[in-house]
């Protein structure tokens, strides 16, 4: 299996609609592949329970179709960081439980998953542990999606700093357009392009709504799926 953990320069940064365009590419190139989002906050009521927006998208676009309890284990209605969200409904989140959900979903053995996280790197599930100690407990790469607007820069380089420190291997990032407005996009994806230690698997355009068919064809997976040395 190739697994990564997907994580973020901030929230609202287009992780989840990065996620289905490597979820589509690893499909198109004849991959079993699945989504996986452990925890999600800011979800709704609905008649089959609590859903989150993200985590549908996650297991529309896995070729590897599973049950919905099994992409998003742990749902929280309040749209907070997760330790709040969790703390207002009366829960008390570990990594070892997010791990063991995770491992459980696993054993399906997609040749490609994505591990979607919540906000950036270091968003805390409790008033101990962070998110980030997820992908650390399960041993995989890391993927980074930029979202190029103003900061972006200092986020991206801050954030891939952080994760190389946590031993962690930065195994790719993604360009994110969000901002159709900024100057000099071009020349800050170059930028970080030459100061992130890690190739960039794709760019993708800004879309006011988005095609992950079409985004999927910015993705490159080659960096991904090739042994690392």
């Amino acid at each position: 299996m190739a697994v990564f953990f997907l994580t973020g320069t901030d929230t609202g940064i287009g992780k989840t609609t990065t996620a289905c365009a490597l979820l589509h590419k690893a499909a198109l190139q004849g991959l079993t592949s699945l989504g996986v989002k452990p925890i999600a906050s800011g979800c709704e009521l609905t008649v089959d329970g609590l859903r989150n927006d993200d985590a549908l998208q996650l297991q529309h676009h896995s070729s590897l179709k599973l049950p919905y309890q099994e992409i998003n284990p742990v749902t929280l209605a309040a749209p907070l960081s997760p330790h709040l969200a969790a703390k207002q409904a009366g829960r008390r989140l570990t990594i070892s439980q997010l791990v063991g959900y995770t491992r459980a979903t696993l054993t399906h053995r997609p040749q490609f998953a994505i591990i979607e996280g919540a906000g950036g790197w270091r968003v805390p599930i409790s008033d101990r542990e962070m998110l980030s100690a997820l992908p650390k407990e399960l041993n995989v790469p890391v993927i980074l999606v930029v979202g190029i607007r103003l900061g972006c820069l200092n986020h991206a380089l801050l954030t891939a700093e952080i994760i190389l420190r946590d031993g962690l291997r930065l195994a790719g990032w993604v360009a994110n357009c969000i901002d159709p407005a900024m100057d000099a996009i071009d020349e800050n994806i170059a930028t970080l392009v030459h100061m992130l230690p890690t190739p960039c698997l794709g760019v993708l355009p800004y879309q006011a709504q988005a095609n992950i068919a079409e985004l999927a064809e910015c993705i490159n997976l080659e960096p991904l799926l090739a042994k690392p040395l």
